[in-house]
């Protein structure tokens, strides 16, 4: 029942960032995509995943210049509102964990008008 509502919470939020743009050739609901594999670990769980520092390491490489980022980082905060159980100390070690640098954390309480790129 629980791995159903994570289902419909991450379809729901698909679907609601998917039209933002982020870079020419990735959309908000693109990116994540990307980190579904991600879901478990940012609820706690273990890992992450090779899966998932694939979707990591795909969301840094499609965010590549300043704008990019910044939509990025508004796209992740706004997901990261819809998962349920986040680990907020997870979410944000999640990149260090796959060893990717990022300007910002990944957190609901990211103000990503004040990152610099």
């Amino acid at each position: 029942m629980a791995s159903l509502r994570v289902t419909i919470v991450v379809a729901i939020m698909c679907m609601v960032v998917a039209s933002a743009p982020i870079a020419e050739a990735a959309t908000c609901g693109q990116l994540i995509d990307s980190l579904i594999p991600c879901i478990t670990y940012l609820q706690g769980g273990p890992g992450p995943s090779a899966a998932c520092c694939g979707g990591v390491k795909k969301l840094n490489a499609a965010a590549n210049t300043g704008p990019a980022r910044k939509a990025a980082c508004n796209c992740l905060k706004s997901a990261a509102g819809t998962i349920a159980r986040l680990n907020n100390n997870q979410a944000a070690a999640l990149p260090g964990k796959c060893g990717v640098k990022i300007p910002y954390k990944f957190s609901t309480s990211t103000n990503c008008n004040s990152i610099r790129f």
